[in-house]
């Protein structure tokens, strides 16, 4: 059973993550909804896609997002507990340290779950399906799939070049332009209206022109044939390929685990760092947050941007490192998230009322 005290503090702190984590939400959202609706603006991402490469971006980017929003939320909520003075009360009643994070680690347990399974099992799956939608789009030229009008659009390897002036209401195009390259005879065939389909048996792309004009022939020969048509269609073949999903951000865990490779095991690496990080954290938020009162709040503050930004940086750092061999296989790339926890120890304990008094009985200071 929780206490009344655990109740309270647990609460406080969960109101402000829910707060945080909304808010970063939607900061991440937009900016990916922004560079979803770019690419599919130039259509390179069919239309009809959106959505669903958007909820996997989010899927992806959600194991980064619990470990920075607990920190926050723990220094926003005890330091509004500090600033009240309501931690002094606390202590005066007998509430000591261990009382402090014994209603975090009731939120830091199911946080530190939910992010392992996100790094460890989401982010992999999220990252394959959106290297499958990559090569879909690329090598199934689904790029005409999400036609936009105004713009030129290429086919093997720029062999066939498209442009549609105009796709109106229901879809019709207008003002088509086909420039082909893939025989011995290169073909111009332009088109005041059209249309487009998707085979539905071989996947291959239709692209139909109305009442045109078709040039064939080579460039610098003067023979050239000039026809015209009523009905002209152009068949553009899907080709499919496997989707490389052995990058290192998509393999399964179980393979990096079984892995001795170094570049593999700092992406092992990156997916625990995530859940540990909840913990790291949590454990540096307190002694950050509950300043007396009579201190200036403004050097703590510095301290806890500086060690959330020096913490993340030090995770690419480390990574960076076992990758090269700078650091010994044995020694991973987790080791940051001690050293922060320590350089943190040294400088409050440097700041504490104890080891001032200490000094001041040694005639230090």
């Amino acid at each position: 059973m929780l206490r009344i005290i655990d109740r309270y503090l647990l609460t406080e702190v969960l109101k402000v993550f829910l707060a945080v984590l909304g808010v970063l939400t939607l900061v991440i959202v937009s900016m990916l909804l922004l560079r979803v609706l770019e690419e599919a603006s130039l259509g390179a991402l069919n239309a009809n896609l959106v959505l669903r490469f958007l909820a996997l971006e989010v899927a992806r980017e959600m194991a980064s997002l619990l470990p920075p929003a607990f920190f926050l939320a723990v220094l926003v909520a005890y330091g509004r507990l500090a600033r009240d003075s309501e931690l002094i009360a606390l202590h005066a009643g007998g509430i000591g340290a261990a009382q402090l994070y014994r209603p975090l680690l009731y939120l830091a347990l199911p946080l530190a779950i939910v992010t392992a399974w996100s790094a460890l099992f989401v982010k992999p799956w999220a990252v394959a399906e959106i290297q499958g939608i990559r090569a879909h789009q690329q090598h199934q030229g689904f790029q005409i799939a999400g036609l936009q009008a105004g713009r030129f659009y290429q086919q093997f390897d720029g062999r066939v070049t498209l442009y549609i002036g105009e796709i109106d209401e229901r879809r019709r195009l207008r003002q088509i332009f086909i420039h082909d390259r893939r025989g011995d005879v290169e073909r111009l065939v332009v088109s005041e209206e059209g249309y487009h389909r998707i085979d539905d048996q071989t996947g291959d792309h239709v692209v139909t022109l109305l009442n045109g004009r078709r040039y064939d022939g080579r460039p610098g020969d003067a023979a050239y044939g000039l026809g015209e048509f009523a009905s002209y269609r152009v068949w553009i073949e899907a080709r499919t390929i496997e989707p490389r999903r052995h990058r290192r951000a998509s393999k399964p865990t179980w393979e990096l685990l079984q892995s001795d490779d170094r570049a593999d095991r700092a992406e092992l690496g990156n997916r625990l760092a995530g859940p540990l990080a909840i913990f790291t954290l949590g454990l540096i938020a307190v002694p950050l947050s509950t300043s007396s009162p009579r201190q200036r709040g403004t050097g703590r503050l510095l301290l806890a941007f500086l060690t959330y930004f020096s913490f993340f940086n030090l995770q690419r750092l480390a990574e960076n490192w076992l990758q090269r061999g700078v650091t010994p296989l044995w020694l991973g790339s987790l080791w940051y998230q001690l050293l922060i926890v320590a350089i943190i120890a040294l400088v409050l304990v440097a700041d504490s009322y104890w080891l001032r008094r200490v000094r001041h009985r040694l005639g230090l200071g």
